[in-house]
């Protein structure tokens, strides 16, 4: 028994009367990580004293623990949540030690023969005890049918709750049903048509919502919560919070759009919307044109070594959510996909790559691929031991450019410690992170450019 998991249940379904159903408000907030929390506000309509409520469609993942129901002059003495559903497979195990009837149809002359048969097991198939025979029930091109008297009060055509209650009086009152449920989450995905020679691209943000719940959410208000919120792993212990931003240069400190709770962002949908079971539902939330932006030419390298093999430039597209670039709008997490249109104007797909949660301000880099005329490779010239805890190293970066027009590569050269510092460079850097210098390389058009560098850090 699932005290207040089911005490949710109840209030989802405690009325049961057709003619009230366009009382009912259903408020539905869904979370990234497989996590929804429903509200449910309806009238009760129930007689004085005790009383079992039986109440259906509630979801069938919903999280017991977490369920709060209030309603009047009402208190709640016991409840079952029943989410053993009446399956073929499931009313076979049931009648296990009981009696059913088999039906055969001969394929020849279509005539009927029936059989009581006793049910012995019901795992892998169903074996079958008819009179001093024992026959396992198969499908064996004889038209078959098992005919059962009744349906177990334990079986359920769909997931239903029921409630022992005690009401002090008779009459209608108002109940607020809440909790938990899995089975509900949501997506972003992002829609960018780069345009490189006007250095802009235009943005589409759509919200993909998906339930598994079981269960469908009519004329619901719904709205998504975009952040992680933290819950404990499956094996109760904590969950340590993730690492990094994909996409993201460097974080913004711009205020973003929109309600807020807590640290987190909220997107209510414009309208109430019917999320069915088992549906994929897509749902436009952005739409800005003329965001500045440009393609560029990356490498990164997380450590200082050479490289056997030239590697391929990492092509991205860059671009701001800032105010200023056009945008100003934070970013929910999701996979952005890139297009360009050809020299006839139709729009190409060119990559596609995930994001993160990412504040306005920000700066944010999406690969699209890796270059065909660009690439790059490292030489460690030399590595000198400086103390007992500091090493220099000389660095050389070959970068050739295949293509007939100039381009600018941006060189990542992570692996910096404590006090790290630059000696001598053939190019000016600039400090991107507390482990990572950063040079912007132009390489002539069916040219090369060396880029070499020294430095110190220790740990």
């Amino acid at each position: 028994m699932h005290r207040r998991a089911l005490l949710a249940s109840a209030g989802l379904l405690l009325v049961p009367l057709s003619a009230r159903a366009q009382q009912r408000e259903v408020s539905v907030t869904i979370y990234n990580s497989d996590l929804a929390l429903v509200e449910d506000a309806r009238p009760l309509d129930l007689k004085a004293g005790r009383q079992k409520l039986e109440f259906k469609d509630v979801s069938a993942q919903i999280r017991p623990e977490t369920v709060s129901l209030s309603a009047p002059g009402v208190t709640i003495l016991e409840q079952n949540f029943d989410y053993d559903l009446l399956t073929p497979s499931k009313l076979m195990e049931k009648a296990v030690g009981q009696q059913v009837r088999i039906v055969r149809t001969n394929p020849g002359d279509g005539k009927e023969t029936t059989e009581v048969a006793t049910v012995l097991a019901a795992n892998e198939g169903v074996v079958l005890k008819i009179g001093d025979r024992i026959e396992v029930l198969r499908d064996d091109g004889v038209p078959t049918r098992v005919i059962f008297d009744k349906v177990p009060e334990t079986l359920r055509a769909r997931p239903t709750l029921s409630v022992n209650v005690e009401a002090a009086s008779a009459g209608p009152r108002q109940a607020k049903l809440s909790y938990l449920t899995s089975g509900l989450s949501w997506k972003a995905d992002y829609v960018a048509m780069f345009d490189e020679a006007k250095s802009a691209l235009d943005l589409q943000g759509w919200i993909t919502l998906s339930n598994t719940s079981g269960t469908a959410f009519e004329n619901a208000k719904t709205q998504l919560v975009a952040g992680e919120v933290n819950q404990l792993s499956q094996n109760n212990g904590y969950r340590p919070p993730r690492r990094g931003t994909p996409g993201v240069i460097s974080a913004g400190t711009e205020s973003g759009t929109g309600e807020r709770v807590a640290d987190y962002y909220l997107y209510p949908l414009p309208e109430r919307t019917t999320i069915a079971a088992n549906q994929n539902k897509q749902v436009g939330f952005l739409s800005a044109q003329g965001v500045a932006a440009k393609k560029v030419y990356e490498v990164r390298e997380g450590w200082f070594v050479s490289q056997g093999e030239p590697a391929k430039a990492v092509v991205a597209i860059q671009f701001s959510n800032a105010k200023l670039a056009g945008l100003g709008s934070q970013l929910p997490a999701g996979t952005m996909r890139v297009y360009m249109r050809d020299a006839a104007g139709d729009p190409k797909f060119v990559g596609e790559n995930a994001i993160g949660h990412t504040p306005a301000g920000s700066e944010l880099s999406i690969k699209i691929g890796e270059a065909f005329d660009v690439s790059s490779q490292a030489t460690l010239v030399s590595e000198t031991k400086v103390s007992k805890t500091r090493s220099r190293y000389e660095m050389k970066y070959l970068l050739r450019n295949a293509k007939d027009q100039p381009v600018t590569v941006e060189l990542r050269q992570g692996g910096l410690w404590r006090d790290g510092e630059v000696k001598a460079e053939s190019l000016k850097s600039r400090r991107i992170d507390a482990r990572t210098l950063g040079w912007s390389v132009p390489v002539p058009a069916n040219g090369e450019t060396t880029l070499t560098f020294t430095v110190e850090t220790g740990w």
